[in-house]
Formats: C-alpha cells, structure tokens, sequence
C-alpha cells in the first residue's frame, strides 16, 4: 500500500513539473517580487514631491498652476492602492499606471518651467531634489524593466504548450503589463519642414 502511495505522489510530482506548474509558482514569484520593487519606487517619488513643491514655492511669482498639478497628479498617484492583487485586474493597473504616468508628465513640466527662474536654479536644496528625483526616475525604468520581464515569461508559460493546458484548469491567466504612455503620439512619423529653415538662411 506505501508503496502504490509513493508511486501515486512521484507520479503527481511528475505531472505537475511537467506541465509548468512550478513554473508558473516561480514567475509569480518573481512577478510579485518585481512589483514591490516598482511600488517601492513610485513611492520614493511621491514621498520627494512635498519638499520639491515647498522649495519652488519659495520663489517669487512661480506658476501656481504648474505647482497645483504637481500637488493634485501626486494625490491621485498615491490614492491607488498598490496591492499584489492590482496586477491581475488589467483596469486598475491601467488606472495605476495613467496615474503615475500623469504625476511623471507634470513633474516634467515642473522641472522645465523652473529653468525660467535662475536663483531657483542656482538654490542647492533644489539641485538636490532634482537630482534625487532623477535618480529615481532611473530606478523607477529599471523596476519597470524587471516586471515588464517577469510578467513577460510567466505570459508566455499561460500561452504555450503544455502548460496552458494547466493555465486552463487552474485558473492561470495573463497579467497586464506596462505599456508606453504615449504610444499613440510616438507612432506618428515626425514632421519635418525644411521651408523655415531654408527661409531663415536667407
């Protein structure tokens, strides 16, 4: 009887590594694992802009709609909570990702709109929380990168054969992942006039 038993559960063992069940167990894994990185990031971000928008409102006669859209981006970026369970609901990734794309875009109009005020450029505390924010939109790409990487193979383990077949019985589906914020803009060929040039050469 042991031993139809230790049979029965080798041959169990067997069929499940065969059919990407660990695999599956494993990209999880490292899905989740991505994802925190990524959360942690953003929230890195969200937790600089209170002293960023303190230091630009120290200067005289600052845009207070540029300011205002970075305050109001942020507390739209943080209301979503960013739980592991976000990533299998390909509607509110999205709207985790639109947030976080729209705090980034008036961040970088902040950051333009400052090149117009030379004593807040020549501040060091702003300096520094230029370059901490830009450091962090570096580790922000890199975390992105991971789990755009880890969602990619376990996509690919729920697509292929024989481990769909598993996907299929257990309930295993695609994650989101992130895509270009602007896709739609970058996919438009550039628009090139050479006439203003030419008429300025004149």
């Amino acid at each position: 009887m042991r031993k139809l038993i230790a049979i029965t559960m080798t041959a169990a063992a067997l069929s499940l590594s065969g059919c990407g069940y660990n695999t599956f167990q494993t990209t999880d894994e490292q899905i989740k694992a991505s994802w925190s990185e990524v959360v942690n990031q953003y929230q890195r971000r969200a937790d600089l802009v209170p002293n960023l928008v303190n230091t630009v409102k120290g200067e005289a006669n600052f845009e207070q709609g540029t300011l205002t859209k970075v305050v109001e981006a942020r507390a739209k970026s943080t209301s979503i909570q960013a739980t592991p369970e976000l990533v299998n609901d390909p509607q509110a990734f999205q709207k985790f990702q639109q947030a976080q794309g729209e705090l980034s875009g008036a961040l970088s109009r902040l950051l333009v709109v400052t090149e117009n005020y030379p004593t807040l450029r020549a501040n060091q505390g702003f300096r520094d929380l230029q370059a901490q924010l830009e450091g962090t939109e570096n580790r922000i790409t890199v975390a992105r990168n991971r789990y755009i990487k880890s969602v990619q193979d376990y996509n690919v383990t729920v697509r292929t054969f024989p481990s769909n077949l598993t996907a299929m019985v257990m309930g295993y589906k695609e994650k989101p992942n992130f895509a270009v914020e602007n896709e739609k803009e970058i996919s438009k060929p550039p628009a090139v006039d050479f006439g203003a040039a030419a008429g300025a050469s004149k």
